[in-house]
């Protein structure tokens, strides 16, 4: 559970960011964060990470295990000459994890054991996209957090990718929380919509944001 009690974070004392954010997410829910541009929702996100503490207000996390699968992996480009099977390796070792065929499980459980000996920066975006979601599993972890999973890939992988995540949500049990700009993935997936504005935040069903805050044209698209 992650439980925030009247959280506000500045990075300008005098232009709080996020203001009274007060909120609850449960084991095993599914939530999408959503919001305008500059809203706070990457902001949010490193809150509920740790890598910055709130200015004000108490946030708890009791969740053992928090994987972050990032926007995109442009630390690992073209120019660096690493294969997928190495960066998996390097990252078993930093989480210490004692089985030595967790890469090649995770690896085919996402469907990439075939790439393994690719470049990572040889891959489209959506096979890297797969291999950093393998890359987080090696932990076993029991809440996982995206940053916009879908940038940079194409229609097709959108299309296996959203159903994969809510198949780790619904089946293994893993807390999945997004930050997301697909809405139309966004509001097939996730049981709860948290949407960010004017630096404060509140739950609503998918149906209800559609209505809330879809036009009418576009929201017959989405069919929820």
């Amino acid at each position: 559970m992650i439980q925030l009690d009247h959280v506000y974070f500045s990075y300008d004392r005098n232009s709080p960011l996020l203001q009274d954010i007060t909120m609850t997410i449960h084991d095993g829910e599914y939530i999408a964060i959503v919001g305008e541009n500059g809203s706070g929702k990457s902001t949010f996100v490193k809150l509920l990470l740790g890598l910055i503490s709130p200015g004000r207000g108490n946030l708890v996390n009791t969740f053992q295990r928090t994987a972050y699968v990032p926007q995109r992996f442009d630390s690992l480009n073209s120019q660096f000459p690493i294969t997928v099977f190495e960066v998996m390796e390097y990252y078993r070792r930093i989480l210490h994890v004692a089985d030595k065929h967790a890469v090649r499980r995770t690896l085919e459980q996402m469907n990439v054991y075939d790439l393994r000996n690719r470049l990572i920066g040889s891959l489209s975006g959506g096979q890297c996209q797969k291999v950093m979601i393998a890359r987080a599993l090696l932990g076993k972890p029991d809440l996982l957090i995206f940053d916009e999973p879908s940038t940079g890939i194409d229609v097709k992988s959108q299309m296996e990718l959203y159903p994969f995540i809510k198949q780790l949500n619904q089946q293994q049990g893993i807390t999945v929380i997004t930050v997301e700009h697909n809405l139309k993935f966004a509001v097939h997936s996730a049981d709860k919509m948290y949407h960010i504005a004017n630096g404060s935040g509140h739950f609503c069903t998918p149906q209800e944001y559609v209505r809330e805050y879809v036009s009418d044209n576009v929201g017959r698209e989405f069919d929820v």
